[in-house]
């Protein structure tokens, strides 16, 4: 009798952690789905204060591993946080439902820009033109309203011009955890359908940057 009543007190401590953890998963899943942003390990950990880390992470995990099988969505890395999205090759059916708006795109010259920044950061609006040999300083007007790139700094030079560089949401809206993540310059290229400028194939060596001066907010129609 005492080892039935074991027995079952076992299997009743054995059902409510399978619940405490699928509880944990799907308040995890519902986390992720809802933020507007890739939701970072720390604010979940933050959120979901009262459990062990280690059971939140394994939330994470298990939900990978559901994602994996699933046909329309997954659950990626993206920007140091995790975000549940269409799969890529569903994302013309996607298009169709927001009828996206040509303004909403990138022109070639917007993608160009954004390609160099990208992979010669930090640079100035000078050296960009250089590169794409013309004049940069209404698209990157337009890259700074879409938060694409950002101003980091000032390099080191006469007239001290203002430093460019990719953001957080340049990292989401092409899908890269890091700029580690970036492809070949030809592959991106080819990926957004522009001939990369020769001057993007080259190397740069790192800028000497001056700190933007805290009281003086950058006005990004300067150079």
């Amino acid at each position: 009798m005492a080892e039935e009543n074991e027995s079952s007190e076992s299997e009743t401590i054995a059902v409510a952690e399978r619940a405490v953890s699928a509880e944990v998963k799907a308040i995890v899943e519902a986390l992720i789905f809802a933020s507007p942003e890739p939701i970072t390990p720390k604010m979940l950990y933050k959120l979901l204060a009262d459990e062990p880390k280690e059971d939140v992470a394994a939330a994470v995990d298990a939900l990978k591993a559901d994602y994996d099988s699933r046909p329309g969505l997954q659950l990626v890395e993206v920007a140091g946080g995790y975000q549940i999205v269409t799969r890529p090759q569903l994302h013309e059916w996607v298009r169709r439902l927001f009828h996206e708006r040509s303004s909403q795109k990138l022109t070639v010259q917007g993608l160009e820009t954004l390609a160099v920044i990208a992979y010669k950061q930090p640079i100035t609006a000078l050296e960009i033109g250089e590169i794409r040999g013309v004049n940069t300083s209404g698209v990157l007007s337009t890259l700074l309203e879409r938060h694409l790139i950002k101003i980091v700094g000032r390099k080191n030079v006469v007239g001290r011009p203002f430093l460019y560089a990719t953001t957080k949401e340049f990292l989401i809206r092409f899908g890269l955890n890091n700029l580690n993540d970036l492809p070949k310059v030809e592959d991106m290229a080819e990926a957004l359908g522009f001939d990369p400028p020769a001057g993007l194939m080259e190397q740069t060596p790192a800028e000497d940057v001056l700190p933007l001066d805290e009281e003086t907010p950058p006005d990004s129609s300067e150079a």
